[in-house]
């Protein structure tokens, strides 16, 4: 049973920023990519940055390419997401996401509860 637990998110005026972090466990962490996503009310989940198993490649979405920075912690079986530079279009809630690295369908295996991220004007 894999368990991935979201913490960081908050309420931060424009411009500042935060720090997002993924606990996982029941699983191999270096075995499965990692990912974060978002979603606002109606709409469906947006990916925003995703990473390898090993931390050396990663993506981002292009609304967030050089504001954010997705790393992970092998040895603490942890993802984070910083996030600077944030802006109102940013407020959403943030969610975690495991994709194992034998995936056959591409899907993200597990999901985390999520965590709010507000920016005000």
């Amino acid at each position: 049973q894999v368990q991935l637990v979201e913490s960081g998110g908050g309420l931060v005026q424009a411009g500042g920023s935060l720090r997002l972090s993924c606990a996982a466990s029941g699983l191999t962490f270096r075995l499965y990519n990692m990912g974060w996503f978002r979603q606002t009310p109606g709409k469906e989940r947006w990916s925003v940055a995703a990473i390898n198993w090993s931390g050396d490649n990663t993506s981002y979405v292009d609304a967030v390419k050089g504001r954010f920075t997705i790393s992970r912690d092998n040895v603490k079986n942890t993802v984070y997401l910083q996030m600077n530079s944030l802006k109102p279009e940013d407020t959403a809630v943030y969610y975690c996401a495991a994709r194992s690295t034998f995936s056959r369908t591409g899907d993200y295996d597990a999901w985390g509860q999520g965590t709010r991220v507000t920016v005000s004007s």
